[in-house]
């Protein structure tokens, strides 16, 4: 079992690594075996179950498990839940890193697990990515 700080590094070393050997198609193929091994009994189930509150509800865990520096809004009347991560934890650590360099689309793992569980559900996912300075804002919304 690796920790978490040592997993963080392991991930964008993996990414590199799967790259290297295949091309950005293979790499875009393990992020989607990742979302379908792993997001569908947690994310898409919560979502399946309590809508937009589930997405909600998924990410307070996650986020504050990592203790990421975000701003959650669920607006039910409007049909829109969003996150605005002033600064994520694992993209923070690696820029910070004296020893390696992070891959360099690192972010593009979040949109490539999340949106094609929302947009199965019929939500619309869009996100703006700053990954130079390690933050984001993601929003689903109801069609």
């Amino acid at each position: 079992m690796i920790s978490c700080t040592e997993f963080i590094p392991a991930y964008s070393e993996g990414f590199k690594f799967i790259e290297n050997l295949g091309g950005r198609k293979e790499l875009e193929k393990f992020w989607s075996e990742l979302s379908d091994l792993y997001l569908t009994d947690s994310l898409q189930r919560l979502m399946q179950e309590k809508g937009l509150a589930g997405a909600f509800d998924y990410w307070s865990h996650s986020l504050n498990e990592e203790a990421a520096d975000f701003t959650m809004i669920l607006d039910e009347d409007k049909g829109e839940f969003s996150i605005d991560l002033h600064k994520c934890p694992s993209k923070g650590m690696l820029l910070e890193l004296k020893h390696m360099t992070p891959y360099h689309s690192y972010c593009d793992h979040c949109p490539a697990l999340y949106k094609p569980i929302a947009e199965g559900l019929g939500y619309t996912y869009t996100s703006e990515i700053d990954c130079d300075n390690a933050s984001c804002k993601i929003t689903i919304k109801k069609p």
